[in-house]
């Protein structure tokens, strides 16, 4: 059906799927469900916005898949340089070299050409060049038994941490578990330079990318397992045992959350095993879709996306697609009745973004770190 190194369509959809919230889904959906009574309160809008803490939406979930997903490309990644005859040298160097990068992207992402100090240097970016560097390098040097133990370790020795241990500064009556007391804040206060994105905490530290290098594990794990050649196991029963997985996750995470919330800005470890089981999941299910049933071509939209995923997501920072967006559809948004105006820019600012990416897809430009 397919050779083991070949790139797959699956994960070039999914995270074209996983970038389209951040570009434009997700405010559609908001200026959508506000057309209905009570919209503005309704569960599908609430889950177009982040937890204010404690919690878990459906864009909380966009980052960490994300980072599942750069970790499931690797094992492909890995074993075509091995084919060109990289050595474990060059392959360090590029791993090195893209952690490097993402890092100074997330920088300039962040407003670096402004000049204004002090700058925040953590970033989104920044975590994920981090979290994958990590996880790629035990890719490279350690069997997948050891690797699942050490992921195990990581998710276990952290959440105890973080739920035992809070700032040695923290205010009265702050616990180990909140923004003031948390010890990922104190971490940062004290070894990260520049400024905080919340003042006294940053919710892409340094402390946090600990779990998420488990989060680019679990995606390695993903991609080391399609990999297995279909004589061995076909891709009906690679889909199932995704399932599987994705459900002994998902259970061990909820029941974990009982004692150590589910936190994004924290990166909890039931955090991790949730979204990393909901990650799985839908993996899954794109993967059997797409490469075991070879229904495809519904695909295209989203693959122009996703090959240019980290592009959109910086030009989203440089280019004023909302006033592109109102510049041809203002007029007309401004002769529609109720809330439907704000719709359609919305709607406009994501076909913008969209065929900006097209283009670049017929020109053959891809941003590739």
């Amino acid at each position: 059906m397919m050779e083991n190194n070949k790139r797959l369509l699956s994960i070039d959809t999914l995270r074209g799927l996983d970038m389209l919230l951040i570009m434009g889904l997700a405010p559609l959906i908001a200026r959508t469900c506000e057309l209905f009574p009570g919209g503005d309160h309704c569960w599908l809008l609430l889950q177009m916005h982040h937890a204010d803490w404690n919690g878990l939406t459906i864009m909380d979930m966009v980052f960490p898949l994300f980072l599942f997903i750069a970790g499931l490309s690797f094992p492909f990644s890995y074993a075509k340089q091995r084919e060109k005859g990289r050595t474990t040298w060059q392959i360090h160097r590029k791993i090195l070299v893209r952690c490097l990068l993402l890092i100074l992207l997330g920088i300039v992402y962040n407003g670096f050409f402004a000049l204004q100090f002090p700058q925040r240097y953590a970033s989104v970016l920044g975590r994920i060049g981090l979290a994958w560097m990590f996880a790629a390098l035990l890719y490279v040097h350690c069997k997948t038994v050891p690797r699942i133990v050490l992921a195990a370790v990581l998710l276990v020795g952290y959440g105890v941490l973080i739920t035992l241990v809070g700032a040695p500064d923290a205010p009265a009556g702050a616990g180990p578990l909140t923004q003031d007391g948390c010890l990922h804040g104190w971490i940062d206060r004290h070894l990260l330079p520049g400024r905080l994105h919340n003042g006294n905490f940053d919710p892409e530290g340094l402390l946090g990318v600990i779990p998420a290098t488990v989060t680019a594990m679990l995606g390695m794990f993903t991609g080391e397992f399609i990999r297995v050649p279909e004589e061995k196991i076909n891709g009906n029963k690679k889909a199932l045992w995704m399932l599987g997985a994705a459900a002994v996750l998902l259970a061990a995470g909820l029941l974990w959350s009982l004692v150590l919330p589910l936190n994004k800005k924290l990166w909890t470890s039931s955090f991790v095993l949730v979204v990393g089981g909901v990650s799985i999941a839908v993996y899954a299910l794109v993967y059997y879709i797409v490469e075991v049933m070879g229904h495809g071509k519904w695909t295209f939209p989203f693959r122009v996306i996703g090959l240019n995923s980290i592009t959109i997501y910086l030009l989203q920072e440089i280019i004023p697609f909302r006033a592109v967006s109102e510049y041809f559809l203002g007029g007309v948004a401004a002769l529609l009745p109720g809330g439907w105006g704000p719709v359609l820019l919305a709607a406009g600012y994501m076909t913008v973004c969209w065929l900006l990416l097209y283009f670049l897809y017929r020109q053959k430009i891809f941003l590739k770190i």
